[in-house]
């Protein structure tokens, strides 16, 4: 069992890197990806923590591409993490979501809900501060009632607390990946809030860009979804990859390398993808 999509304090899971190394290892998951949002933050640990154990570490990322509608997010496996090149794109994405949660700070408190900054650094881990921060400081601070309800109250798109910040294209993170040695994976498809036609044209269009492969084995996939994709993927020649998507305490039906019980990516995406890594220049 493998689990190649989970995400650590140093965005917006809860829990550290080791510590989802120490759950891995207690449930029978062989191979761990770590694919924070738009950091690399928690790799080092990452990897400290697996060279003492019997999981194997996947350096990843999940970034956060451009659209119009939905959300696209391109994940990248086997990645240098410590490519220049790469910190220099990412702290460009820091810098635009610290100057995007300070107008949603302002927003707020503007619509009645008093917030501090402190409140939200409290709601953080490591390293990125994004919107499920300020969500579950709305919450904490009794404004709302549940994270979800201040996404869909006011901090979703289009609502009265969204502010947008800068996203690189999708060919843009295809790109960052691939020069920082890595694989490029479309996650989570679903989330694009496409027709089918629009979808498969886009994947098209991304396989053309440089994409390797789909998420296709996702906790929150239905059959139906998955089964599509998977045949997308072998019409395109794309890898079919997977994972649960764990946020730990803030996704609490859902575990580490089962999703919601009957999730189980195939041992042998772990090769496919090892295969597909670019060579070195």
């Amino acid at each position: 069992m493998i689990d190649l999509h989970t995400h650590s304090i140093y965005s917006d899971g809860t829990n550290t890197p080791a510590e989802l190394v120490a759950m891995a290892e207690e449930r029978g998951v062989r191979a761990l990806a770590l694919t924070d949002h738009d950091t690399v933050g928690g790799i080092p640990k990452l990897l400290v923590a697996a060279a003492e154990s019997l999981v194997e570490a996947v350096p990843g990322i999940e970034l956060s591409a451009e659209c119009n509608q939905g959300t696209m997010h391109i994940l990248g496996y086997f990645i240098d993490y410590t490519q220049p090149a790469l910190l220099e794109k990412l702290e460009k994405v820091r810098s635009s979501r610290d100057e995007r949660n300070h107008e949603i700070l302002k927003k707020l408190n503007q619509l009645g809900y008093p917030l501090m900054w402190e409140d939200i650094e409290q709601q953080a881990g490591c390293d990125v501060v994004g919107r499920p921060h300020i969500a579950g400081a709305l919450v904490e601070c009794g404004h709302i009632k549940t994270k979800k309800a201040a996404f869909d109250q006011l901090l979703g798109k289009g609502r009265p607390g969204y502010v947008n910040r800068y996203h690189y294209s999708a060919k843009e993170c295809i790109d960052m990946i691939r020069t920082a040695g890595g694989v490029s994976v479309l996650a989570h498809p679903a989330t694009l809030h496409l027709s089918d036609t629009q979808l498969r044209i886009l994947m098209g269009e991304l396989k053309e860009q440089g994409l390797s492969g789909i998420e296709t084995y996702y906790a929150e996939h239905r059959p139906d979804n998955r089964k599509k994709f998977m045949a997308w993927a072998k019409e395109l020649d794309l890898i079919c990859t997977g994972g649960t998507d764990f946020h730990g305490r803030n996704t609490p039906d859902l575990k580490l390398g089962t999703g919601f019980g009957q999730l189980r990516v195939p041992d042998e995406v772990l090769e496919q993808l090892k295969l597909a890594v670019p060579p070195s220049s």
